[in-house]
């Protein structure tokens, strides 16, 4: 379970939620549910209370209310007996007014819990969050080192860094013997930015590094993230880093493209991103639906705003399924320029004839 307000949302870390897994899972293929127009008006009532109690911009929820209101007036919802469908009406309509792509009500077959005032995870529910990452390696898909000793990472999610720390210590080591390292984002849909820092700090020195603020507007709080003092293993500040991004990449993996290119510290390789900054946290709104509610922003330290509604744009703009050999390629012809060894030169001229000839014939190393 994740704190409702420490979170950008990505499909695995949503089974963490204090919900049911089948609501954070949404598989297409559940069994749906006819609702009747007492809870269909329950649904829609609580969402804008809870909208206008604590979305990150009052003024938009306002206008979504609106809206939302203007709808129920023309009768659109009367028709709707369906649980699913009505969760898929109120995500449309709600982005419609926001453009918040983190906003979305879910429908669950299965009831979801009961919100707690102590959102602090019990010790069988923080054991059942790590068996559910554990399924997935936390995020970790991949690790490996490429041609030409160039490490690359594929990291799907962001998992809460309190169970995930010591997959990232694990991958982050054997990292650190490479000349370069890619971290490939073009698959990862967020999580807990916690991790995002704890990764950062590898890619840091010693020196605390302002990475990202989160203001949260229920409480009028701000938390600001920075390198971490200490972690486990080499650190690889003196590694280029490049990072492969796509139109899926999103929330905290957008997080941390935005931040490292910001702080001038990677290449980002692919394209714009999703274009989702807004932290939060899921809200019941009845036995079978709840919704992801936005509560917070981000605001970065160097740019002071973030990459809402327009992702993150590339360094290097390429198609997706391009990104890792251009960046394998670029990695590789700096190393070569550093190169003296005359048969080590040479064997790095082959790579990068190959790797070039791949570009160009538009096929991906992977």
């Amino acid at each position: 379970m994740l704190s409702k307000t420490s979170i950008f949302t990505f499909a695995a870390v949503l089974a963490a939620l204090p919900v049911s897994s089948a609501l954070a899972q949404q598989p297409q293929t559940q069994q749906d549910i006819a609702i009747t127009p007492e809870v269909r008006r329950e649904v829609i009532a609580t969402a804008i209370k809870k909208l206008n109690a604590s979305y990150i911009f009052p003024e938009t929820a306002k206008k979504m209310e609106a809206a939302i209101h203007e709808r129920d007036g023309k009768h659109e919802y009367d028709s709707i007996t369906s649980g699913r469908k009505l969760a898929q009406a109120l995500t449309e309509h709600l982005q419609e007014v926001s453009h918040d792509k983190h906003l979305r009500v879910r429908f669950s077959y299965e009831p979801v819990e009961e919100e707690r005032e102590n959102e602090e995870p019990t010790p069988v529910e923080r054991e059942n969050l790590r068996r559910q990452g554990a399924r997935i390696n936390f995020g970790f898909e991949k690790v490996e080192r490429l041609q030409g000793n160039v490490g690359y990472l594929d990291l799907r999610g962001f998992y809460e860094a309190s169970v995930a720390a010591d997959t990232v210590t694990a991958a982050m080591n054997f990292l650190s013997n490479c000349e370069a390292v890619i971290i490939d984002l073009r698959q990862n849909g967020g999580g807990d930015p916690a991790t995002v820092a704890l990764i950062s700090t590898y890619l840091f020195g010693p020196e605390p590094v302002h990475l990202n603020d989160l203001y949260y507007r229920p409480n009028d709080s701000t938390r600001q993230y920075w390198t971490l003092p200490f972690v486990p293993g080499k650190r690889l500040a003196d590694k280029d880093v490049y990072i492969l991004t796509s139109k899926r990449t999103f929330s905290a993996a957008e997080e941390f493209t935005y931040n490292l290119k910001n702080l001038k510290r990677a290449t980002i390789i692919g394209e714009t991103t999703g274009g989702g900054a807004h932290p939060g946290g899921m809200e019941r709104l009845g036995r079978n639906f709840a919704m992801f509610l936005p509560t917070g922003r981000a605001i970065n330290p160097i740019s002071k705003t973030n990459w809402e509604g327009t992702g993150v744009s590339p360094d290097v703009p390429v198609a997706a399924d391009k990104a890792l050999t251009v960046a394998h390629l670029s990695a590789a012809k700096k190393i070569m320029q550093k190169e003296t060894d005359p048969q080590l030169r040479e064997a790095f001229k082959n790579l990068v004839d190959r790797l070039e000839r791949e570009r160009d014939a538009g096929s991906a190393a992977k």
